[in-house]
């Protein structure tokens, strides 16, 4: 696998797609921060990390629905920054999301954060998805 960030999105986008309530994907240090970032942001509603058989551990993702009409509550998942053409943004033009609705995930010298916590900051980094 060469993007296992893309490989993460994509699995969360089809478990949405298909109405699954849990979804589990391979565990790693930035997928737990992202993880982290979209629980309190409020797109997911739990997240529980597990060393299991595999050496890395898995995550599993509790995804957050509507309890009217079972809408999610993740619209869209973009991936912007890929191993083929790195994206990067200074705190000065920080991506709006959905103007100003949606996030922006971004990977800084001070760890993993959306682009509002960045702007906050003044710190730029690589915009690794958006969600919204």
């Amino acid at each position: 696998m060469t993007d296992p960030i893309a490989d993460y999105l994509t699995r969360l986008r089809n478990a949405i797609h298909a109405g699954h309530r849990v979804v589990e994907v391979p565990s790693s240090k930035l997928k737990k921060e992202i993880t982290k970032i979209l629980f309190d942001q409020g797109y997911i509603l739990n997240y529980k990390f597990e060393e299991g058989n595999t050496p890395q551990g898995t995550i599993k993702i509790a995804l957050k629905y509507d309890p009217i009409d079972k809408v999610s509550a993740i619209k869209n998942l973009h991936r912007v920054s890929r191993p083929g053409l790195r994206q990067y943004a200074g705190y000065k033009d920080m991506p709006r999301v959905l103007n100003g609705l949606g996030i922006a995930i971004l990977s800084t010298s001070r760890g993993v954060m959306t682009n509002k916590e960045a702007k906050a900051l003044k710190v730029g980094g690589e915009v690794l998805c958006y969600v919204y």
